[in-house]
């Protein structure tokens, strides 16, 4: 520890120099970052930073901070204004139109179909998986089988790899296809007209539902109502893709990994998206 300490006395005066207001001096890394205040209490007494320096940085960090509100008496919440506020009705409603706007339609018709798929008939019988049943109900009659459907409406999410270690076990990684056990939709699609909206965080190989499902959408994080808002046509959409979608898993591993769009032959590519 004692090398340790040495070596931030070296460095404080150093630091110093060029300019930057740190509060304190300390390991580099934020999650085992030590503050260490006795240290620039002890370099300005042994004259090795002037307090004039020391100020300077004070008066700039407290600049920020007064910039910033944190000493202001609204920063905050005021329970009764955050209750009329959050929430309200017109912030609800610019919501859902943002979500509305967002969903893409890639494909609305099943292969060899003469007619599209979408608009849904509203009151038509429904079968759900990953949808609110008590929200579709607005729009349809909710069954408990596929037997009793005339449609089915499923929810994915863009397959990955789960990661346990590292950096990467904080976001969706690896393959962009989905594994055989997570393509269940294509079962349904062999019973009756099958509409699935895949969670596109992240690109995905929707080869396999593309070819099966009589409509498919891309969505990024909205809600049931806007969805199904689009499905039954109670809204026009307008959604594209920010990026291309790959056609198969072997394209992707032969495209540069540094130029977007790159895959020769996409399933969807970028900026594509239906009107209905």
């Amino acid at each position: 520890m004692q090398g340790r300490s040495d070596r931030a006395e070296q460095r404080g005066p150093a630091a110093q120099r060029p300019g930057p207001d740190p509060q304190g001096l300390g390991r580099r890394r934020p999650a085992r970052r030590r503050v260490l205040p006795e240290l620039v209490v002890q370099l300005v007494t042994e004259g090795r930073v002037s307090e004039e320096r020391i100020d300077v940085s004070a008066r700039r960090i407290l600049r920020d901070k007064f910039r910033l509100g944190l000493f202001d008496t609204r920063r905050y919440v005021d329970p009764a204004a955050a209750a009329t506020i959050a929430g309200s009705p017109s912030f609800v409603a610019a919501g859902l139109s943002a979500q509305r706007k967002s969903i893409v339609v890639l494909a609305d018709r099943p292969s060899g179909a003469d007619t599209p798929t979408l608009p849904l008939a509203e009151g038509i019988a429904v079968y759900l998986d990953g949808v609110d049943p008590a929200v579709a109900a607005r729009y349809a009659k909710v069954v408990a089988t596929p037997d009793e459907a005339e449609a089915a409406i499923v929810r994915r999410s863009a397959p990955y790899e789960k990661r346990t270690h590292g950096f990467e076990s904080f976001f969706h990684a690896g393959r962009l296809d989905f594994p055989a056990d997570e393509l269940s939709p294509l079962a349904l699609s062999g019973k009756l007209p099958t509409v699935v909206d895949v969670l596109l965080d992240r690109p995905a190989v929707l080869t396999p539902l593309a070819e099966r499902v009589a409509a498919l959408t891309g969505s990024f994080g909205a809600g049931d109502e806007a969805l199904l808002d689009i499905l039954f046509g109670k809204f026009p959409s307008s959604g594209t893709l920010p990026f291309e979608l790959p056609s198969s898993m072997a394209e992707v591993e032969a495209a540069r990994e540094d130029v977007p769009n790159d895959t020769a032959t996409p399933l969807y590519p970028y900026a594509h998206g239906l009107s209905i």
